[in-house]
């Protein structure tokens, strides 16, 4: 689908009739993106798109002019259309959704510059220049070959992951669960004695752990999934094991169903609690979107439902 990239980001031949306007819609200039309000404090908002639905060539072109050389050079190094057009929506995401919110006027996709902490996360490296204020936005990125999805927050970590429910493991899922997760886990997982039932389950608990090592922003390698036990019995907490009675407070979690599909997890780092220290539920707003072309607001329908975790969707 995308070799055409590697040979012009401009010329090429219609992938599928009915994008025909489309190709004359984005052969001059892309239209503004809509413009959104930052989120509120213990607000999350989750933008999502679906890879399969995105079919324009001229779009996908457009979407490449977005990035910079180094950006357009790392797509471009995965093997396959599918992984380079993942990699691609991933990208044209995280630049058109920060973009959306206006933090400086208005602010061109292609004019956002990223930096990696020490472990690797990505952030924002504003540019402050006329007594300009970075907004204490964060973001997280996380994609499979059929759902790409982006969290937004402001003064909270935030740490998302996806999965397909359909996903398989080549290993037997109790051995391969023995080698990444804590005992508790395994032992969890072991009790269940439907294997469908027992490899949604996993996949849950991978998701979950997932989210919380990106909130962190440390990474797998400085975060091992059983160095801490995710327990979901009464809401979702994190067991450290170097204090295996202290369950972390410093951590809300959200597990979503998306579409029927896709379990998408959301970990933010807690900071307001309600009246006698009782954590406040995340608020979410979901937005499914092609960038450019549509957006479709989706919380509170039956393509987001709340499986795990307090949230009050919006």
């Amino acid at each position: 689908m995308l070799s055409f990239l590697r040979r012009s980001y401009l010329n090429f031949s219609f992938m599928n009739p009915q994008y025909c306007c489309l190709s004359r819609n984005f052969s001059a200039a892309l239209p503004p993106l809509l413009p959104v309000q930052l989120p509120s404090r213990m607000e999350t908002h989750l933008w999502y798109v679906v890879p399969d639905e995105v079919k324009s060539a001229p779009l996908l072109s457009k979407y490449m002019e977005l990035l910079p050389q180094s950006e357009r050079d790392h797509v471009l190094g995965f093997r396959g259309d599918q992984l380079q057009k993942s990699a691609l929506l991933a990208r044209t995401l995280v630049r058109t959704t920060i973009a959306r919110y206006q933090v400086d006027g208005h602010l061109d996709p292609r004019s956002l510059r990223f930096k990696r902490n020490i472990h690797g996360k990505p952030e924002v490296e504003w540019e402050t220049k006329d007594g300009f204020c970075p907004p204490p936005l964060q973001f997280n990125i996380s994609h499979t070959s059929s759902l790409v999805a982006c969290g937004v927050t402001i003064n909270s970590l935030i740490g998302i992951d996806v999965e397909e429910k359909r996903r398989r493991t080549k290993n037997n899922i109790l051995a391969f669960a023995k080698r990444y997760f804590t005992a508790h886990e395994v032992e969890h997982l072991n009790a269940i004695p439907d294997s469908e039932l027992q490899q949604q389950e996993f996949i849950k608990l991978w998701t979950l752990k997932e989210a919380y090592v990106k909130a962190l922003g440390k990474g797998f390698s400085s975060s091992p999934f059983n160095t801490f036990t995710i327990r979901a019995s009464s809401g979702i907490a994190v067991e450290t094991l170097d204090s295996p009675q202290n369950l972390t407070n410093n951590w809300q979690f959200a597990l979503l169903e998306l579409m029927g599909s896709h379990y998408v997890a959301i970990c933010l780092e807690r900071q307001e609690t309600g009246g006698a220290g009782k954590t406040l539920p995340i608020k979410l707003t979901a937005r499914k979107t092609i960038p450019f072309v549509e957006d479709e607001l989706v919380s509170g329908t039956n393509a987001v439902v709340t499986i795990g975790g307090s949230v009050t969707q919006f």
